[in-house]
């Protein structure tokens, strides 16, 4: 392949490189995976109207996410074991995103823990990610770490009462009930990738669970993360219950997982500074609508009194351009980075990174826009504009 150019180009390279599991893990979602397919297909709906003659010499991408500027409205989301897809792979992506000015948040469950990423990019604008667990004592020494070391947001996670059933984790034994015949075939998919295995379970530290590393010593067996994630994961958590967050969190409070107006009003009752429209990448309830079609509605109940962002699909700065329009002040953006830290590490995200700029910038200059500030619903278009725009 010449040089990756897209988000499919550096996934073909990930494909290649990762042992089936863990590239399983990070491109799949929930059952039969419609509502992850209903997430890209939502973006590719919407049409942009193409303005002209208009002076776009100077295009400006920057703005404020939670109270802190940023080169572009789009913030690295967290994901669980994206250390095992390069060596010490939440440090190279937070290093990627200090690179491009653009926030990185660290999941509960990486392999790198709060203290190692920040020492790290000691620069870079770095976001922490919590579940709701059962064991309040464990999360508030992991709040305060992570304050500790120099994480000014916090992004809470409310859509894992319980763990979404993804086919392809449990076809390749991430719950760990393998036949012998099964084990022999893991193995065997693991030692055909060799560069894999240099780079990260060999050539690098031993792999733990940064964060966790009292409860879930081994990094090598997922399956001792998805035990432990089950065993702490609570679904009797209310709204009520939240009170202990802000209490022992003196930053910015991101809840995301919200797809029902009401849930987003909650959520600013509880004091969030942001909000995240997601179905969780269509990881957790199958069936669930596409983040970006109940996006518009949220913003509009929102109000203002909070920012509002969007994940699930977004691979492009075209995507990003879209969800500003239709209300978003920002999106996150998964499973793209980490199919670029798995084909190149933090070289390829930073690559990655600076081309969803040049979209960003591209697409605002095309349609007469000089600034994100400028975009509005107005600028896009629906299929049925589009086809009452053509007398259809």
């Amino acid at each position: 392949m010449l040089a990756p150019a897209s988000v499919s180009d550096y996934r073909l390279l990930a494909r290649r490189k990762l042992p089936r599991m863990l590239f399983d893990y990070l491109d799949g979602g929930a059952f039969s995976e419609q509502t992850l397919a209903d997430n890209r297909r939502a973006y590719n709906q919407w049409c942009f109207r193409q303005r002209v003659m208009t002076d776009v010499a100077q295009v400006d991408t920057a703005t404020e996410l939670v109270g802190a500027p940023v080169s572009l409205p789009l913030v690295m989301a967290p994901m669980g074991l994206s250390g095992m897809l390069a060596k010490r792979g939440e440090a190279q992506a937070a290093k990627a995103g200090a690179s491009a000015g653009i926030p990185f948040c660290l999941s509960t469950v990486g392999i790198c823990s709060v203290e190692e990423v920040a020492r790290e990019a000691p620069n870079a604008n770095l976001w922490f990610q919590l579940y709701v667990l059962k064991d309040r004592g464990f999360s508030a020494d992991l709040l305060a770490r992570a304050w500790q070391s120099g994480y000014k947001s916090l992004v809470f996670t409310v859509d894992l009462a319980r763990l979404g059933l993804r086919y392809r984790d449990v076809r390749n034994g991430m719950n760990g009930n393998l036949s012998v015949p099964a084990k022999l075939r893991k193995a065997l998919d693991l030692v055909s990738h060799p560069r894999w295995l240099a780079d990260v379970a060999i050539g690098g530290k031993p792999l733990t669970f940064g964060n966790l590393a009292s409860v879930v010593p081994s990094g090598r067996k997922p399956e001792d993360f998805k035990a432990w994630v089950e065993s702490q994961f609570d679904p009797s958590v209310t709204w009520h219950d939240l009170d202990w967050i802000r209490e022992n969190w003196p930053g910015k409070l991101v809840i995301k997982g919200i797809m029902e107006s009401d849930d987003a009003r909650a959520a600013i009752g509880v004091g969030a500074d942001a909000i995240v429209v997601s179905n969780h990448g269509g990881r957790q309830l199958e069936g669930a609508p596409a983040s970006l079609n109940v996006l518009p509605a949220i913003a509009e109940a929102v109000e203002g009194k909070c920012q509002v962002l969007v994940d699930g699909g977004v691979q492009t700065g075209q995507d990003l351009v879209r969800a500003l329009c239709l209300g978003a002040d920002g999106c996150l953006m998964g499973r793209p980075w980490g199919y670029a830290l798995a084909a190149g590490g933090q070289n390829a995200v930073e690559n990655l990174l600076h081309n969803i700029r040049l979209e960003t910038e591209l697409t605002l200059s095309l349609m007469g826009k000089t600034s994100i500030s400028q975009l509005s619903r107005s600028d896009i278009l629906s299929p049925t504009e589009v086809q009452s725009m053509s007398g259809v």
